[in-house]
């Protein structure tokens, strides 16, 4: 073999290890990189939805499916860290659901839960961590300041307070709480049904995303912020997508659940850029966009998306 035949043989050998190893390192910057996980999409009472027989239940049950409700799971594998958001009635079915995707390299219990507001489907999880089931120990719950109150001052929330299964953090809307160097999450006020507290979103930054999180709110009108504008700021944003259209609870005053309309929504952000950064959660079991396959193709062809359970953005 001539020398030249052999530098050529030794340059192919060296190129192709660099290569290599240029691909071995994309792929773990990839797999380190923090990511959201989809722990639900349907509304506090879940889906199929208790003492609902109609077509959109049935179906659920014919085929053994459904859904839980609305939560995410921020995950960052190269802390080996995660923090959940909401504690649902399917919290223990989601902790398993981390577990599973993780291949058991997380701790079971997050290092934080945020929650959005005292609506069953949102905090209620928090009964599992008593000493009736899981028995924790000062799990960090991130809360504004009348949550805190109202799980301070009400049974049984009070016990997990009392015994230390639960240690309560309390934030003012608007304040940035940083997880880490390059993780964040800042709550921010939204209009809602605050019976028993106020309702947040949240807004929550890695190093390389920016996700919106809005499970619940009244009309965008009543919002002090313009939707428009705190999509342009993030790279997904997961909205209230309770139901699509008016018609949904012919026995019920839509008025007296004021979520904004899938339909409202859509006629609100026109921008191309825009639709496609718009993932709807929070399904009422009657949304046709959580149980019928025509529906979410013909939609999905809009430019807007659907969140899926176990997904990952």
């Amino acid at each position: 073999m001539s020398m030249k035949s052999l530098n050529f043989s030794m340059f192919k050998s060296v190129l192709g290890i660099l290569l290599m190893l240029m691909s071995t390192i994309g792929i773990a910057q990839e797999v380190s990189a923090p990511f959201v996980l989809v722990l639900g999409i349907a509304q506090d009472g879940g889906y199929p939805h208790i003492g609902c027989q109609r077509v959109c239940c049935e179906l659920s049950r014919q085929k053994k499916g459904g859904a839980f409700v609305t939560s995410l799971a921020l995950i960052d594998p190269a802390q080996k860290k995660w923090w959940l958001f909401e504690a649902t009635p399917n919290i223990a079915e989601q902790l398993e659901m981390v577990q599973a995707h993780t291949n058991h390299s997380l701790n079971y219990l997050p290092e934080g839960i945020f929650l959005s507001h005292a609506h069953i489907g949102h905090y209620s999880g928090l009964m599992f961590l008593g000493k009736e089931a899981l028995g924790s120990k000062d799990i960090p719950i991130y809360v504004m300041p009348r949550m805190k109150k109202f799980l301070s001052d009400n049974g049984p929330w009070s016990q997990l307070v009392s015994l230390k299964n639960i240690q309560l953090y309390f934030r003012e809307p608007g304040n940035k709480i940083f997880l880490s160097p390059t993780l964040s999450v800042t709550p921010f006020l939204v209009p809602h049904r605050d019976e028993y507290s106020e309702t947040v979103g949240f807004k929550i930054e890695t190093s390389i995303k920016k996700y919106l999180f809005i499970p619940d709110i009244d009309k965008w009108e009543k919002w002090n912020k313009d939707l428009r504008v705190e999509i342009g700021l993030v790279d997904v944003a997961f909205l209230d997508g309770s139901f699509y259209s008016g018609d949904e609870l012919p026995n019920r005053d839509i008025k007296t659940i004021p979520h904004p309309l899938v339909t409202e929504t859509i006629r609100l952000l026109e921008d191309p850029k825009q639709k496609n950064k718009v993932y709807f959660i929070h399904f009422n079991h009657t949304n046709p966009l959580l149980w019928n396959q025509e529906s979410q193709k013909e939609f999905q062809e809009s430019g807007f998306q659907i969140s899926i359970q176990g997904a990952v953005y």
